[in-house]
């Protein structure tokens, strides 16, 4: 079974940073694509970006370009989200999720960690 654990969550103010780690256990890590969700209260939940197995290609939320970067070490099966300049819109639970490479659905998702920004 595949386990997914999110850290790195917390409460900073607007522009500040903040780097989510997800450890993943369970199946070869080299062989899983990985990406990251949100949820904000009252909101869908909506994706905010995907990096492939290899982690040579990546895709990012319009709303998150040029602030976030998405990043994975398959050596420590650990994936990434380096968040800058943060904004209060972006205070949501964050889960990250993973799929086998040829799999079309996200298969995979951990509990989620909480993203608080203040103005």
């Amino acid at each position: 079974q595949v386990h997914l654990v999110e850290s790195g969550g917390g409460l900073v103010q607007a522009g500040e940073s903040l780097r989510l780690s997800c450890a993943v256990s369970g199946r070869s890590f080299g062989s899983l694509g990985m990406g990251w969700f949100r949820q904000a209260p009252g909101k869908e939940r909506e994706f905010v970006a995907s990096i492939t197995t290899d982690g040579a290609n990546s895709e990012y939320h319009d709303s998150v370009k040029g602030r976030f970067t998405i990043s994975r070490d398959n050596g420590k099966s650990t994936g990434y989200l380096q968040m800058n300049n943060l904004k209060p819109e972006d205070t949501a639970v964050y889960y990250c999720v993973a799929k086998g490479k040829i799999s079309i659905r996200w298969e995979y998702s951990g509990q989620g960690t909480q993203v608080t920004v203040s103005s």
